[in-house]
């Protein structure tokens, strides 16, 4: 039996790819329309949300520029990768590192990071990650972001629990780096896990052995009813939309989800030149 289309918000576990996620989730939901929005390192875990069936043409609308993290940084060892899985580079002592708050600090709010060599961004049409694997020498330049939260929770020794709250493009990784950097010791990522992206966050998340219990679907309608602004259609309205034609501006800013008088979700919409354009149209469930 296939699953009704709509977003999935799965725990991801550690070691997996977010494709395996998506793999798996195609076996339990019986079909291979099923995607993902933003990724998560193998080594991370936490919030990722999935798509299925028509909902996969949700997935780069959702508003999932906003993302918290629980981290642990580990002080004084510094490696190629900036996390745990990677080769170490230097080691030196850490204890006797004093304000780390300040440290933390300093790198909160707009600042410019130069992403992990280990990273997506891709250099001449290639990913760093893959120069770097190749033997290659990656220097990446910095880009601004935003980190409205980096807060110490508990240290242990070396160690730092930190919380921190970003936008996408953000690497706790690089944060990790530059934290060690800036204490003079070096530093890497031993935890990551993402508990918030948008307005989906682990109290929603299911893990896979949970998924594979019961598929907790968020339907299509009611997904698009929980994240964008609501616009009532009138049949006309409906049928003109289906149809990819033009409405009456919504008087919103930003996209807006148009609701059929029966309560499904026709598309989505932006107003653009005094008018309302389909950015999304659903095709009818069959």
């Amino acid at each position: 039996m296939t699953a009704p289309d709509g977003l999935l918000v799965v725990d991801k576990p550690s070691g997996w790819t977010s494709h395996d996620v998506v793999g798996k989730v195609r076996r339990l939901a019986g079909t291979r329309k099923v995607g993902h929005a933003g990724t998560l390192d193998p080594m991370a875990t936490g919030v990722l949300v999935l798509g299925i069936g028509r909902a996969t043409r949700l997935l780069g609308h959702l508003s999932l520029t906003d993302k918290e993290y629980a981290a642990t940084i580990r002080l004084g060892v510094t490696t190629v990768t900036d996390d745990a899985e990677g080769d170490v580079l230097e080691q030196r002592d850490a204890s006797g590192v004093g304000d780390v708050a300040s440290a933390m600090a300093a790198l909160t709010g707009e600042i410019e990071q130069v992403p992990s060599a280990v990273s997506a961004v891709k250099v001449d049409g290639v990913r760093s990650y893959a120069r770097v694997r190749a033997g290659e020498s990656v220097e990446l330049a910095a880009r601004r972001v935003t980190v409205s939260r980096f807060e110490l929770l508990e240290r242990r020794g070396d160690e730092l629990d930190v919380r921190v709250a970003c936008t996408s493009g953000t690497y706790v990784r690089a944060l990790a780096r530059d934290l060690g950097g800036a204490l003079g010791v070096g530093g890497h990522l031993t935890a990551l896990r993402r508990i918030r992206v948008g307005p989906f966050s682990l109290e929603q998340a299911r893990t896979l052995e949970q998924l594979a219990e019961e598929l907790a679907v968020v339907p299509l309608d009611a997904a698009v009813g929980a994240t964008f602004p609501r616009r009532e259609l009138t049949d006309i309205e409906a049928v003109d939309l289906s149809h990819g034609r033009k409405l009456s501006p919504t008087g919103a800013h930003g996209t807006v989800g148009a609701f059929a008088p029966d309560g499904h979700c026709v598309g989505l919409l932006e107003d653009r030149e005094d008018v309302a354009r389909a950015t999304v149209v659903f095709a009818p469930a069959g």
